[in-house]
């Protein structure tokens, strides 16, 4: 095949030879190239390489549309197609709910408006979400202010007051239409943001992000401001200073015909101009990301909608630079020749160049490469394309990226094992250090300061420590091998570190004379584990606790903002679930009973689900004070995976003196010191 190209290819070029024609093709030569035409979209949406088909359509003097029909595609590049009819079915709520939404109109916006006050006032101590970047909000799906607790119950957003912790009820509720996803809140203002359907069904790659702002002075009559709808699915989102950002990805979508760039403000449509939407030169896919900015301090003003035809795999926010991350698998070169190496200074001699660099093409070339785009967010909200670069590896979530002086510092991993890479204002690569652990996957990494952690696993999980302090020489400086691994990794203090993952148990087989011949390795339980890095060379394991057994899983594995920790408090606690009947919780067993006791268990499996309540600190590490459970007795005969018993408990906080736990069904308030209960507030009835 490569053969045929390449004879193609020479032929094509002796006939322009031939009739001495001599062509300089000039190009867009800045990274990030503007859309022109709605041609030009719909050939991008079809997943034509436009460059090299104008590029072609102008040397041979050819109308573009004789040549629309053949394929110039990656041929890792495979179409993707939506699934319009794929979807499930969301149970509606048939309940009355006290304030709808979509009731307010735009009167109500305009009058609303004036009456949002400057701030949020409660001099209570309080717990806030588990965030990655000081001063850079993320949204969750609880939140608090000390005085009120803003949840998600079903379609509902429910403010819950919770100023006299004996006495809590409900404010008031907002009933939607769309899935509420997260909450952000910013003084006397609740940001929602929700899923929305397409005809009534609920499927991502064909829902819309809707994003709505509310005035909750009155927390008892909450005041619907201003809303948008961005025609994609939601990503991420961030509010930086009262700046708010709003990311929502997903393919580019037609309709009668069309494809569609528009987006709804307050019931508004507006169309979002073709000079708003740009690509990467190089980067050629059907994907498109929204960039949505407002400034919640003038909720007035109209919303900024960007839009860039890239995908997105993983997303890092700084106070003033958005990174999104696009993740892919590579086969290797195109098929087809780039064309600098058709014409220009090289001229014919180019084919023969490119067909012997693909004679010499290395195969180790193939794996996971991970391209990095950097857009600039420090003027005043405006979203500006700044640089990207491109790396081999991949990253497992957003604290796989850290910002630190300006310069970016990435965890990767591939085949070759686990690396860290250093980049300056401009992407440009400053450093990066040898790979670790050969073969074994990256689990977790966390960046403090200088220092950067990382946890890898195959049959044992070593913990490396990562001097980044000379940037152009970040060097591995000690690591740590113990059983298990950690999916996420927090900060206890500047020389400690806890860690949160899986306990395993490694088994070792050998032949009849004793040699090894293989070890595996199965999980045992939930685990979490305090590291003393102060000696940098010699990290060291002070203090662990296992959870349940190998069906016991946690939000937090996943969802770093499921984890709620003080070192001040010296508390740590998480929620939990287990799958099976037979839990083993070792040493505390009569301590968490109550989490068993309260199911009447009929056949295999069920879920139980509580609030794990650990005391921390360095002298004694983990110690259980209690669980809190929102479940209630369940004697059904049958029970599934999805189970009707499932209380789905989101999230715990402290405020003052007492513990919150949120669930879609019930607040419960606990004595923070001794757990005992000292309230409880029903938010809906199963």
């Amino acid at each position: 095949m490569k053969k045929k190209i390449g004879i193609i290819v020479l032929i094509l070029l002796v006939l322009l030879a031939g009739t001495g024609i001599y062509f300089l093709v000039s190009k867009e030569t800045s990274e990030v190239i503007t859309v022109k035409s709605e041609a030009e979209l719909e050939r991008i949406y079809n997943g034509e390489d436009t460059e090299t088909k104008e590029i072609l359509a102008t040397i041979l003097g050819t109308p573009y549309s004789i040549l629309k029909s053949f394929s110039f595609r990656r041929y890792y590049d495979f179409p993707v197609y939506e699934l319009d009819d794929f979807s499930w079915g969301v149970r509606k709520d048939t309940n009355a709910v006290s304030i709808t939404s979509e009731a307010i109109g735009v009167d109500d916006i305009a009058t609303a408006q004036s009456s949002v006050s400057t701030s949020a006032s409660s001099s209570k101590d309080f717990s806030t979400t588990n965030i990655q970047v000081e001063n850079v909000d993320e949204a969750d799906i609880t939140k608090t202010d000390g005085d009120y607790i803003y949840s998600i119950s079903e379609n509902n957003v429910v403010i819950t007051d919770v100023k006299n912790p004996k006495e809590i009820k409900i404010a008031s509720k907002i009933a939607l239409t769309e899935i509420p996803e997260d909450l952000i809140l910013n003084k006397d203002q609740l940001v929602v943001i929700t899923a929305k359907s397409k005809n009534g069904t609920y499927y991502s790659y064909n829902s819309s992000t809707v994003v709505k702002i509310y005035d909750i002075t009155s927390r008892e009559n909450p005041l619907l401001i201003k809303s948008y709808e961005l025609n994609q699915p939601y990503y991420t989102s961030r509010c930086i200073n009262g700046q708010l950002y709003v990311i929502a990805s997903g393919n580019m979508k037609k309709e009668n015909g069309k494809i569609v760039r528009t987006y709804k403000e307050d019931n508004n449509s507006k169309e979002i101009a073709l000079d708003n939407i740009k690509y990467l030169k190089d980067v050629k896919t059907r994907k498109e990301t929204l960039i949505s900015s407002i400034n919640l301090n003038d909720a007035k003003q109209d919303v900024n909608v960007s839009t860039f035809l890239m995908d997105v795999s993983n997303a890092y926010v700084s106070e003033n630079a958005i990174y999104l991350l696009e993740q892919k698998y590579e086969y290797g070169r195109n098929n087809i020749p780039p064309i600098s190496s058709l014409f220009g200074l090289r001229g014919i001699f180019g084919a023969f160049a490119w067909y012997d660099e693909e004679d010499d093409y290395d195969d180790d070339n193939y794996g996971y490469y991970t391209s990095i785009y950097k857009f600039d967010i420090s003027k005043d909200g405006k979203v500006d394309y700044s640089c990207n670069t491109k790396i081999k590896g991949r990253t497992i979530n957003q604290y796989s990226l850290d910002e630190y002086n300006g310069h970016l510092r990435v965890a990767l991993y591939d085949y070759d094992g686990a690396r860290v890479a250093i980049f300056g204002e401009r992407l440009n690569q400053i450093g990066i250090t040898p790979y670790v652990a050969e073969g074994e996957t990256m689990y977790s990494s966390r960046f403090m300061g200088n220092k950067a952690y990382l946890v890898t696993y195959r049959n044992m999980d070593p913990l490396f420590v990562i001097d980044l302090s000379d940037e152009t020489n970040p060097t591995v400086l000690g690591e740590l091998h113990i059983p298990g691994y950690s999916t996420y990794l927090h900060p206890y203090d500047e020389t400690h570190l806890i860690g949160i993952g899986m306990q395993t148990e490694e088994t070792v087989r050998r032949n009849s004379e004793g040699k090894v011949i293989s070890t595996t390795a199965r999980i045992v339980g939930m685990k979490m584990a305090l590291f003393d890095v102060s000696d940098v060379n010699n990290p060291k394991q002070i203090s662990e606790t296992v959870i349940g057994d190998s069906r016991t899983t946690s939000a937090i594995l996943t969802n770093p903002k499921a984890l709620l920790f003080s070192k001040e408090r010296e508390l740590i606690a998480i929620p939990v679930n287990n799958y099976s009947e037979d839990v083993d919780f070792g040493e505390d067993s009569e301590e968490i009973a109550d989490v068993i006791n309260t199911y009447i268990s009929y056949g295999k499996p069920y879920v139980a689900e509580g609030y794990f309540v650990y005391k921390i600190n360095l002298t004694d590490g983990f110690k259980l004070k209690g669980t809190i459970t929102h479940e209630k007795p369940h004697t059904e005969k049958y029970v599934y995976y999805y189970g009707t018993i499932g209380s789905k408990l989101l999230r715990g906080m402290y405020i003052d003196e007492n513990l919150y736990t949120v669930s879609e069904n019930a607040v419960k308030v606990n004595n923070l010191d001794t757990l005992e209960q000292v309230s409880e507030l029903k938010i809906r009835e199963d």
